[in-house]
């Protein structure tokens, strides 16, 4: 059998050689190209690279918190009661610690740049029982893989991108630790799914009971979407009809399933509020949901047409 590392080690020849080949300018008007373009949807969103940084700390400062009022309210044996073993639970209580790692690290790069970082703010997490603490784990590690991907393509600077980069890393282990412990498959699917900053801060908001003066993001969360009564959003089966409700959901005509490996990014299913909407195929794991006035053949789900959401699905 070949070596896997020579392998890898001729593709990456076989590329640099391809672009050592190309005209310089030519390569650098391709990075010169994409800089315009992460420029442009920044701007587009309202964030600098500072504002990205500040929402990523927001973020960092939750999961923290999260696993630290948890752990403080539930001790280890809850957990040995949930069928963990002692390794799961060493594992989990680990996440924590790096939670807060990356709550430091965001602060000093916010204040390198001359800017006074948000502060952590008061939270309510429902907690009930260790078990309900694992499950909103899964969610959150989930959310925060899909937040530094949807900023990915806002960032231009590239010291910044590398410190994300850094951190979603680290997230996407999480994901995967959180999944084992929890009986599900650690890979449900081959691509993560990247999300708008507001989408992630409608995740993020029923969470955030308030924040210190002056640390109040920019953002607003869409309207709030969830299950009908009697319906339950875990282990749903594509093709199955699903009943949601919200707000805007009179207005609503198509029900967006956002998820990775889409061509687009996200599937559009016909919605009516009396009747709902199907579950359309090839998703797999976590699928965020959101309610939508038009369904593009694009596959594209922007922020402009996004009613209400999203909620999060597990598709089984």
């Amino acid at each position: 059998m070949p070596s896997i590392i020579k392998s890898l080690g001729a593709v990456v020849a076989g590329l640099a050689a391809v672009a050592s080949a190309l005209p310089a300018s030519t390569t650098l008007a391709k990075i010169q190209d994409v800089v315009k373009r992460q420029n442009a949807a920044a701007a587009a969103a309202g964030l600098t690279d500072i504002d990205i940084l500040q929402f990523a700390l927001t973020l960092e400062w939750l999961e923290a918190s999260f696993y630290q009022q948890g752990f403080a309210k539930f001790p280890a044996s809850d957990f040995t009661a949930l069928g963990l073993s002692d390794k799961e639970i060493q594992d989990l209580t680990g996440i924590g610690g790096t939670e807060e790692a990356h709550v430091v690290l965001l602060q000093s790069a916010i204040a390198q740049a001359g800017v006074q970082p948000v502060q952590p703010c008061t939270y309510n997490f429902g907690f009930t029982d260790a078990a309900g603490m694992v499950a909103t784990a899964a969610v959150l590690e989930n959310v925060g893989v899909s937040a530094y991907l949807g900023a990915a393509a806002l960032v231009s600077d590239g010291s910044i991108l590398t410190t994300a980069g850094s951190i979603l890393t680290t997230e996407a282990r999480h994901q995967s630790v959180i999944r084992v412990a929890s009986k599900l498959v650690a890979v449900p699917q081959a691509f993560d799914t990247p999300l708008s900053a507001k989408q992630v801060f409608s995740l993020a908001a029923p969470f955030i009971a308030s924040c210190p003066e002056g640390s109040n993001l920019i953002l607003t969360a869409f309207p709030t979407l969830t299950m009908a009564a009697g319906q339950s959003a875990q282990a749903i089966q594509t093709g199955a009809t699903i009943q949601l409700q919200s707000d805007a959901a009179a207005t609503a005509t198509f029900c967006a399933f956002t998820t990775g490996g889409l061509i687009g990014g996200t599937a559009f299913t016909p919605f009516q509020s009396a009747t709902g909407c199907v579950v359309p195929p090839n998703l797999a794991g976590i699928v965020y949901v959101n309610l939508a006035s038009a369904g593009p053949l694009t596959g594209k789900l922007t922020d402009d047409i996004i009613l209400a959401g999203p909620m999060v699905m597990q598709v089984s």
